[in-house]
């Protein structure tokens, strides 16, 4: 028999589990592991039924004495600094040893079950955290213990059992056309008019902004090489990577008025160069900060200031991304050349994102279509009665 269920006498509600896992090789005799369930008969059941299954498909394997404290250490040592930027390792250690550390640490990783993750979630929460930051902890944990399963620590991730918090779709703040000439030209004022500008025309990533050369910009064609980003990680060190994705690394048609933005912007770069007895260089970042880039704080505090200044609805630096798709969706603009100025990976994140321009088009979509056919009515007032 391979497996069988004992109840402990001096425990109650207690079951010792022993199953049979094969021969030794070293001395040919047969090796017995020992299990322990605390519930009811019917819990044991099924763990015995759970463990002689995956004796059967050769999914099992021998617990593991390593807590999950070790292991989420390892992971990051021996998985993700070799193989994530810099910039995601640090914020996946800063989750670990802030809040995963301190309240899974200790569990042994084979014993880890999914609602010792469930009360995680819930008790964070409780805490204070948000639905989606708590999701972002679920998913590093689906991430680590991934490896463990390809690792052969774990034979299944208990993450795939869990049930990730719901997270309430926060609305989108952007700016109409009006609100967008009103910014624009109250950041005249400011060093930062030309990036602001590039920002809200082209639909870039802070970080893509930042990491721009004028190497990157064709003057000749009108277009932006987005090819790399720039962060500061911790400590202040400012790191350039490359896109995630084949679709990040992108080439972004310049409007006219940007365009000009950009030549005026690179006149009086060249003029302030020459006055330190320089020449501008194709390597030099187009928006510096005494040739040193601009950190991303800085930007984002410089935003904020000249939106308060003007009294306008307050919108992040990052909406102006939001604000240049909508824009352009509301246009009529195809949601794949959308797609392709962001640099999303596919064209569904680019429509689940814009969702609530989406009654707009179809409402445009429908007229269209009647003029096409030549279906030209008079207009129609539907009344309830």
């Amino acid at each position: 028999m391979k497996g069988h269920i004992v109840q402990r006498s001096k425990t109650k509600g207690t079951w010792s589990i022993k199953i049979s896992v094969g021969k030794d090789p070293t001395t040919g005799r047969y090796k017995n592991q020992w299990y322990t369930v605390r519930g009811k008969k019917k819990d044991a059941e099924k763990r015995l039924s759970e463990l002689l299954n995956q004796l059967d498909t050769g999914t099992y394997l021998k617990p593991d004495k390593t807590n999950v404290a070790d292991f989420l250490k390892r992971w990051l040592s021996d998985y993700a600094k070799p193989n994530l930027s810099p910039r995601t390792v640090e914020g996946y250690e800063y989750v670990i040893t802030r809040h995963l550390i301190p309240a899974l640490g200790k569990t042994t990783l084979s014993q880890l079950k999914p609602e010792h993750l469930q009360r995680y979630y819930a008790e964070k929460q409780k805490g204070g955290l948000s639905a989606q930051t708590v999701r972002h902890h679920h998913t590093i944990l689906h991430r680590v213990l991934k490896i463990a399963v390809e690792w052969e620590l774990l034979s299944r991730n208990v993450a795939d059992a869990v049930s990730r918090p719901r997270v309430q779709q926060v609305e989108m703040q952007t700016w109409n056309e009006q609100e967008v000439n009103k910014f624009l030209e109250a950041a005249k004022t400011t060093p930062y008019y030309a990036l602001f500008y590039i920002a809200l025309f082209t639909g870039m990533r802070r970080s893509e902004i930042l990491a721009l050369r004028w190497q990157d910009i064709d003057f000749i064609l009108g277009e932006i090489s987005v090819n790399r980003s720039l962060h500061v990680l911790k400590g202040g060190k400012v790191i350039l990577r490359a896109p995630k994705t084949k679709t990040g690394k992108r080439t972004v048609a310049l409007p006219q008025s940007a365009f000009l933005v950009l030549n005026e912007h690179r006149k009086t770069q060249e003029g302030n160069c020459l006055l330190l007895g320089k020449v501008l260089s194709d390597t030099d970042y187009v928006f510096n900060n005494l040739g040193k880039p601009l950190l991303p704080n800085t930007v984002s505090h410089a935003w904020m200031k000249t939106v308060k200044r003007v009294g306008m609805k307050y919108i992040r630096f990052h909406d102006a991304r939001h604000t240049h798709a909508s824009l352009m969706l509301k246009q009529g603009i195809h949601p794949k050349i959308v797609q392709e100025r962001l640099g999303h990976s596919s064209i569904s994140i680019t429509l689940d994102t814009y969702s609530h321009v989406a009654p707009g088009l179809q409402e445009a979509a429908a007229k269209r279509f009647d003029e096409a056919m030549g279906m030209q009515h008079n207009e129609v007032v539907l009344e309830n009665k």
